[in-house]
């Protein structure tokens, strides 16, 4: 074998070697960049869940905190609605203990068992000259004299028992309007 033989074979058989090394660097890369990316899948793949597991149980906190102040809203709502309901009533009574007593008083004037009277100044009575300036008689259990008084028509006591009626209904809707909204202002 020649010289140029013997470099022919060396260089072919370097060559061969050059590939095989190659090829057996290529495959353990290949190995080991594969498990490296198995293990970061892995990896990546246990976040993940665990940033689900964590989110999903965010979730469901905040859903039970909702659900929570929902119920104590509502218990809330069921308590002002209970005591509203009691004013309520309370008002409803208190109109018509009003609207009763007006209807008896109205009643008794009409059958002129009650008649209003109203109280006149002494001193515009003796001045106009009236009963001649003397005043009535003191009543049986007092020292005062007696009040000058002068009575009412029943068309007009009527009228201003009307008009106190409206009055009174109309304070008693006021007290209910302000007691429901300290109630609900609380």
């Amino acid at each position: 074998m020649t010289a140029w033989g013997a470099r022919l074979i060396a260089l072919a058989a370097l060559v061969i070697a050059c590939a095989l090394g190659a090829r057996a660097a290529w495959v353990w890369q290949d190995n080991a960049y594969g498990k490296l990316l198995a293990d970061q899948a892995t990896d990546y793949g246990q976040q993940l869940a665990d940033k689900e597991r964590a989110h999903a149980r965010e979730r469901e906190d905040a859903a039970t905190a909702a659900l929570d102040q929902l119920a104590v809203q509502h218990t809330a709502r069921r308590d002002l609605e209970a005591r509203l309901k009691t004013q309520g009533q309370a008002h409803s009574k208190e109109m018509n203990d009003a609207q009763q007593t007006q209807a008896r008083l109205r009643d008794r004037l009409a059958t002129a068992d009650l008649r209003l009277s109203v109280l006149l100044d002494a001193g515009s009575v003796a001045a106009q000259g009236c009963n001649g300036g003397v005043r009535e008689a003191s009543s049986p259990g007092g020292v005062v004299h007696g009040a000058v008084r002068a009575q009412l028509d029943r068309a007009h006591a009527q009228r201003i028992v009307a008009i106190t009626d409206e009055g009174d209904r109309g304070l008693i809707a006021l007290q209910a309007c302000q007691a429901y909204v300290r109630e609900v202002t609380k």
